[in-house]
C-alpha cells in the first residue's frame, strides 16, 4: 500500500509539472497567433523540432545520468557523486553548440525545416532568441531530473510549474503591452527555465539533500553510461520533433501553408497530451529504478503494471476529451476564423490522436525498461515508435490517403509498436525485473 501511495504521489506531481511545461508551447500558440496570425503558427510549428531537440539533449543527459546516480547510490558506488557535475558540464556544453548555430544561422536553419521568404521574415528573430537560451533548458532538465530522484518530486513539480507560470505572463507582457512580438515570446520561452533551475537549487544546496556538486574530471564513459538509460528519454523527446519535421514537409506538399498551420494546433495539443504520459515515466521512474538498484524486483514488477494502467486510462480519457471537443480546440488557435484552417484542424485532431491510446503506453513501457537497466529493449522500442515505423507510415499512408493518411500515421506507428512493447514484456521481463 506504502509503494502505490508513493507511485500516484511521485505520478501526480509529475504529470502536474509537465503538464505544466507544456502549457507555455501552448500559451506561445495562443499568444503567437493572436498577434501574427497564421504566418507566426507555420513559423512555430516549422522551428519547433529544433526545441525538441534540444529538450531531447537535455533529456536524455539529465535522465540517464540521475538513473545512473539513483542505481549507484542505492548500490553505495563511491563515484555516484560524480554524476550530477558530469550531467552538468556535458548539458552546458551541449546547449552551447545549439546557442552557438541558432545565433549565427538562424535564417539557414527555418529555411532549411522548411520556410519560404515570409516565414523566415517571421520566425527568424524567435529562432535566434530561443535558440540562444539553449544552456539553459539542457541545465533545468538536469538539475529537475536528480532533484526528482532526490525524493523531492513537490520541489521539482513546482520548479517546472511556476517557470512555465513565468514564462505565459512574461509571454503577454512582451507580446502586448511592449509590443515585441515573436521576438518577446522567445525571450519569454528562454528565460524560463532558469526559474526552474534557480528552485531546484533550493533543494540542491540545502541540508535534506543528497545530491552533492563535486568538481571532477568530465567523463566520456560516464556520459556514454547515463545516455544509454537516457535514450528512451531522448526519442521520447526527439520523436515529437522527428513527427513534426516530417509532417511539415508532406503537408507543405498536399496542403501548403494552411495545412502546416491546422498541423501547428494538432502538435502543440499533442505536446500538453504526451506530457501527461512523460509525467507518468518521469514521476515512477525514481521508485523503479531505486527498487531495481535494490534488488527488490517484486516491487519492481507491481510498478510496472501501475505505470502501464495509468497511461492507458489517462489516454482512453484524453481521446474522449479531444474527439469531443476537437471543433472548440481548433477555434482557439484560429482567430482569424479562416473555414479551411478549421476543417484541417478538426479532422486532424480526430484522426491523429487515436494513436494517444497506443502511445503512452509505449512511453511508460519504454521509461520502464531504461529505469530497470535493459537497455536494448528500452532502445528498440524508442527507435521503432520515434524514427522507422512513423516515418514508414507517413510515407506510406500520405500517397494512399493524402491528408487524411498523415493524420493516421502517427496511429498505426503507435500501435504497431505496442505489438513489440508487449513482445519484449513477456519475453524479457522476468529477466529484467529478476536480474
Amino acid at each position: 500500500m506504502y509503494m502505490k501511495k508513493q507511485f500516484a504521489k511521485y505520478v501526480f506531481l509529475n504529470i502536474l509539472g509537465m503538464v505544466g511545461l507544456s502549457c507555455y508551447v501552448l500559451a506561445d500558440s495562443y499568444f503567437i497567433a493572436k498577434s501574427q496570425g497564421a504566418a507566426g503558427l507555420t513559423a512555430l510549428n516549422l522551428v519547433l523540432p529544433v526545441y525538441n531537440l534540444i529538450f531531447a539533449f537535455g533529456s536524455m543527459i539529465g535522465v540517464g545520468s540521475a538513473i545512473r546516480y539513483t542505481i549507484a547510490k542505492s548500490r553505495d558506488f563511491k563515484d555516484a557523486d560524480n554524476y550530477i557535475f558530469n550531467s552538468l558540464f556535458f548539458a552546458v556544453f551541449t546547449g552551447l553548440i545549439f546557442s552557438v548555430i541558432g545565433m549565427l544561422f538562424p535564417e539557414q536553419l527555418i529555411r532549411l525545416l522548411g520556410a519560404d521568404s515570409e516565414i523566415v521574415r517571421t520566425g527568424k528573430d524567435y529562432t535566434r532568441i530561443f535558440m540562444a537560451c539553449s544552456p539553459l533548458f539542457t541545465v533545468n532538465y538536469t538539475v529537475n531530473a536528480f532533484v526528482r530522484n532526490d525524493n523531492a518530486p513537490n520541489t521539482a513539480m513546482a520548479a517546472t510549474l511556476i517557470s512555465s507560470i513565468f514564462n505565459i505572463i512574461l509571454d503577454y507582457i512582451l507580446m502586448f503591452p511592449l509590443k515585441m512580438g515573436m521576438g518577446g515570446a522567445a525571450l519569454a520561452t528562454g528565460l524560463s527555465p532558469a526559474v526552474g533551475i534557480l528552485i531546484c537549487s533550493t533543494h540542491i544546496f540545502s541540508g535534506k539533500s543528497s545530491i552533492k556538486i563535486k568538481p571532477c574530471i568530465p567523463s566520456l564513459k560516464k556520459l556514454a553510461a547515463s545516455c544509454q538509460v537516457g535514450f528512451s528519454a531522448f526519442v521520447a523527446e526527439v520523436s515529437s520533433g522527428v513527427i513534426t519535421m516530417t509532417f511539415n514537409f508532406l503537408i507543405l506538399n498536399l496542403a501548403g501553408n494552411t495545412g502546416v498551420a491546422a498541423y501547428g494546433i494538432i502538435a502543440n495539443t499533442a505536446i500538453v497530451a504526451v506530457a501527461f504520459f512523460n509525467g507518468i515515466a518521469q514521476g515512477s521512474q525514481p521508485l523503479i529504478s531505486r527498487s531495481f538498484g535494490k534488488k527488490q524486483f517484486s516491487e519492481t514488477d507491481v510498478l510496472r503494471k501501475l505505470s502501464l494502467v495509468t497511461a492507458f486510462t489517462v489516454a482512453a480519457f484524453m481521446y474522449a476529451v479531444l474527439a469531443v471537443f476537437a471543433d472548440g480546440i481548433s477555434a482557439v488557435f484560429n482567430p482569424e476564423h479562416d473555414t479551411l484552417l478549421q476543417s484541417y484542424s478538426v479532422t486532424g485532431i480526430r484522426l491523429y490522436f487515436t494513436g494517444i491510446l497506443f502511445s503512452g503506453i509505449n512511453i511508460a513501457g519504454s521509461s520502464f525498461f531504461s529505469a530497470a537497466e535493459n537497455i536494448k529493449a528500452a532502445f528498440t522500442v524508442s527507435v521503432l515508435r520515434g524514427f522507422v515505423l512513423i516515418l514508414l507510415f507517413a510515407f506510406l499512408l500520405s500517397s494512399v490517403f493524402g491528408m487524411n493518411g498523415v493524420w493516421l500515421a502517427y496511429a498505426a506507428s503507435e500501435s504497431v509498436t505496442s505489438v513489440f512493447l508487449f513482445y519484449f514484456m513477456r519475453k524479457g521481463t522476468n529477466r529484467t525485473v529478476h536480474g
